[in-house]
């Protein structure tokens, strides 16, 4: 896997976490001039953080996920994951660790875009939000079945979409996410990348937030095993159907 590559990775995850991660914040903090825009908002931002990420990661096969990465991992009719690039244990640990650095990074200029925002003290507590994802209701098996079926129809729409005469490039993938987020998101607030939330969790975690709050590692497993699973679920069911 060349450098090149293993950057494009990196930096389309990073757009998408900056984005993503912006996009929650200009919700769900107080005094911020889209502060309490709603669900659909943050919709639409993360279908719209998907966009520019896929775009900047062309070269990479824009994966930007590692519940992506399984599923052609695991999917005998995709050769590589992305031109010239083989499907092997080396590349899928490149591909793991350019998405993490990416999202770290992008939960990073987050905080850096938004720093005012999140030391503000009626604030106190409330930002995790902005960097990870919580269930509205806290029941972890639960939860994992949401998270699983949110990343199954991620993987195996991708895959469709793979085989479908279309025009619309990375359109699709983030009109995709935008419809899993208003139907499938309002239950645990759908990470559906396992290093989405594992990367912004880090740097709530260490970064110098005042009155953050706990960075609930407690939960920090459902996002994780949740859509690995779904994704793996998904390139497997997609190898018969596409």
């Amino acid at each position: 896997m060349s450098t090149h590559v293993f950057l494009a990775e990196l930096a389309g995850t990073f757009i998408l976490l900056l984005m993503g991660g912006g996009v929650c914040a200009n919700v769900a903090l107080k005094g911020t001039l889209g502060s309490a825009a709603g669900w659909v908002a943050i919709s639409l931002g993360w279908g719209f953080a998907v966009y520019c990420g896929v775009w900047i990661a062309g070269i990479s096969g824009a994966h930007l996920n590692p519940a992506v990465t399984l599923g052609l991992l695991v999917n005998p009719d995709a050769a590589e994951y992305a031109p010239g690039v083989a499907k092997t244990f080396a590349n899928t640990m490149l591909y793991f660790l350019a998405q993490f650095i990416g999202a770290f990074l992008g939960a990073v200029g987050t905080w850096l875009a938004y720093k005012k925002h999140l030391d503000d003290p009626q604030n106190a507590g409330q930002q995790l939000g902005v960097f990870s994802t919580g269930p509205a209701i806290r029941s972890y098996g639960w939860n994992l079945v949401t998270e699983i079926f949110g990343t199954f129809v991620l993987v195996f729409v991708i895959a469709g979409l793979g085989h479908t005469p279309h025009e619309l490039g990375p359109l699709a993938v983030a009109l995709l996410v935008v419809a899993i987020g208003l139907s499938l998101g309002g239950a645990t607030g759908y990470a559906i990348n396992p290093f989405r939330d594992l990367g912004p969790r880090v740097a709530h975690t260490i970064l110098p937030i005042k009155g953050k709050g706990s960075s609930d590692w407690s939960y920090s497993w459902v996002p994780l095993v949740g859509p690995a699973i779904g994704g793996i679920l998904g390139g497997l069911a997609a190898a018969p159907m596409f």
